[in-house]
């Protein structure tokens, strides 16, 4: 459908937009909301806005629930355009819709390890696409992306026929792949208890001298 970018990633500070996903129902940890979840202290969204924070334009967090948990973790915070947790799409959907850079860079809240250079590599690895998307080497990360903002119009189009899987919806686009094959261990995610112990032990050991 799109070809080649409108617009390239000259500087991600001026550029890009963190979008910081936190609005599922989180139901494999029991219904709680999963980015306001304690590891070491810390909620997990303020973990991963870290990561983000001083390397991008503006932060925002995608959240359906706790919003006033959520204001003092990003610059803004935006709710699905229309409600029923209806999954990551739509979540992007509403980033790409308020953000005001040309680049979206799209992050889950429960990966507090994603790499200190997540925001540089994704926006070299872009190249001439619409979509790059993170790789460990083994598995995509469909939900660590960059994104064009332009493409809100065609996401809106597939959202209202139907569509809910991230994946298939890249398919209609130009998009590549990010090589983090190096540090694979940056892309855990906290689904369960176990997820959450296995983190925190993974972060007391980084904070070690």
């Amino acid at each position: 459908m799109f070809d080649r970018p409108a617009t390239s990633v000259v500087h991600p500070l001026t550029d890009i937009t963190g979008l910081i996903l936190a609005g599922g129902q989180g139901r494999r940890m029991g219904g709680r909301d999963k980015g306001l979840e304690l590891l070491g202290g810390v909620a997990l969204a303020n973990h991963v806005q870290a990561r983000l924070v001083g390397r991008v334009a503006e932060v925002l967090i995608s959240a359906n629930r706790h919003l006033e948990g959520y204001r003092d973790l990003a610059d803004r915070v935006v709710t699905d355009s229309e409600g029923g947790f209806q999954g990551p799409l739509m979540g992007i959907y509403s980033g790409l819709c308020a953000a005001s850079t040309p680049w979206v860079l799209v992050v889950p809240c429960d990966m507090p390890s994603l790499p200190l250079d997540l925001v540089d590599r994704m926006a070299a690895g872009i190249g001439s696409h619409r979509i790059a998307v993170a790789h460990d080497g083994e598995r995509l990360h469909p939900v660590v992306v960059l994104l064009e903002k332009v493409l809100a119009g065609d996401l809106h189009a597939s959202l209202a026929a139907g569509e809910r899987k991230v994946g298939r919806w890249f398919e209609r686009h130009a998009w590549t792949t990010v090589d983090f094959s190096d540090c694979p261990e940056a892309f855990g995610n906290l689904n369960t208890e176990e997820d959450k112990r296995r983190l925190e032990a993974r972060l007391n050991e980084e904070s070690r001298p």
